[in-house]
């Protein structure tokens, strides 16, 4: 229990140390920020993306009166559903309307009061690092009353222009590597992902979800990052990590996809139940996440390639699947029920692996009825016509612009 004068030492104490902070690198998503009366707009991704700071640019650009907790604060742990009434008094007695929370996730109920507060037609504002927030918690209490984004760490475009780069082939080689997370762009300091990672495990998957086995957890997590566009079935995992059981393995992947640290990206079917039988391609949320936590002894260009475009994708799309079929193809994606792109990954194409590729995107083009589709390389262009249909290769740097 926390009492209301503790309450609020800590909000004008958070505020103070919030409006001091700089505003930082103007993010593309602050346009996107979805905003209705009557609604919560909630903004989810993996810790240490710059939620807050998009925040602080939210509120400093429209809410300059707005009133921020952030309950990711030790003065507060220990906070319970009750101490939200306390919580709840203050915001009455300092007459704000507008309330911006971080990582209130953690508080027991939160979703009740949410809906309380906008019944009551306040304008609220939430940011967490769990995807379960978009999901299980808001929709039992919040159905049709919440407006939902998710925020990822620097895009390719973005790493430009906060780095003051031109686009080419050694600017991408940079971000491939160091991928965009800020505070790491900022500083440079390795430490910084080794504790991002370690905050993801304990605070967000072990504590979270009582997970004892924290030590089978880590190598788990390892594995599958250095694994990056590998497939995967939990079945096939069995007995490894000291894991014995299947639904084990499946728990700890929902857990580390909910806190945005791996996607699971399942095979194209209309079946959910091939969709699930089938094995599972793994990728990380950000390339600097496996540049310092890989155990592979080797660069894995093409892998990391493939990742970076998935994390392109995904910045658009929430549907994503492979291909298999007669042929197969690293991306499809769907929009609105239907396929919209179809995508082959190659670091470079030549003798070898042009009839792979190029016949794999072919198949699934022909499987969706597409016009167009593309293989994305390091640095090639061609342009290929057949059947009506157009495959065009583009370097990556230049696909990650689009």
């Amino acid at each position: 229990m926390i009492r209301q004068d503790a309450i609020a030492l800590v909000i004008d104490s958070q505020r103070e140390s919030f409006l001091k902070q700089d505003s930082g690198f103007i993010r593309d998503a602050l346009t996107d920020v979805p905003v209705a009366n009557e609604f919560a707009t909630i903004i989810t991704g993996i810790r240490r993306c710059g939620k807050s700071t998009l925040l602080l640019q939210l509120l400093r650009r429209d809410y300059q009166d707005a009133l921020y907790l952030n309950f990711d604060d030790i003065r507060l742990s220990g906070f319970e559903t009750d101490d939200l009434t306390r919580l709840h008094r203050e915001i009455e007695k300092r007459e704000i309307t507008i309330l911006f929370f971080d990582e209130i996730q953690v508080v027991g109920g939160w979703e009740k009061y949410i809906n309380q507060l906008l019944r009551e037609g306040y304008k609220v504002f939430i940011t967490g690092s769990n995807a379960s927030m978009l999901s299980v918690e808001l929709g039992t209490h919040l159905t049709g009353r919440h407006l939902s984004m998710e925020l990822f760490p620097f895009s390719y475009s973005e790493y430009i222009k906060f780095k003051g780069l031109e686009n080419g082939e050694n600017t991408f080689m940079d971000y491939l590597k160091t991928g965009g997370m800020p505070e790491y762009l900022k500083t440079g300091i390795s430490a910084i992902l080794s504790a991002l990672v370690d905050d993801i495990l304990m605070r967000d998957i072990a504590v979270r979800h009582s997970v004892r086995d924290v030590t089978s957890l880590r190598q788990l997590t390892a594995f599958l990052i250095t694994n990056i566009g590998n497939l995967f079935s939990a079945n096939k995992l069995v007995g490894m990590f000291d894991i014995k059981s299947p639904a084990t393995f499946l728990e700890y992947f929902s857990f580390l996809k909910d806190a945005y640290l791996l996607e699971f990206v399942p095979m194209f079917s209309h079946s959910l139940k091939i969709q699930a039988r089938n094995p599972k391609k793994v990728y990380v949320m950000d390339m600097a996440i496996y540049t310092e936590t890989s155990v592979s002894t080797s660069n894995n260009t093409g892998k990391r390639l493939e990742n970076l475009i998935f994390l392109h994708l995904r910045r658009k799309y929430k549907h994503i699947f492979y291909y298999k079929e007669k042929g197969e193809c690293d991306f499809v994606v769907m929009e609105k029920n239907a396929v919209k792109e179809a995508i082959q990954v190659c670091l470079a194409v030549d003798d070898e692996n042009f009839n792979r590729e190029y016949d794999g995107l072919l198949d699934a083009m022909r499987n969706f009825n597409l016009k167009n589709g593309s293989i994305i390389t390091l640095n090639q262009s061609d342009t290929f016509e057949k059947e009506g249909m157009t495959i065009r290769m583009i370097p990556a740097a230049e696909f990650l612009e689009k």
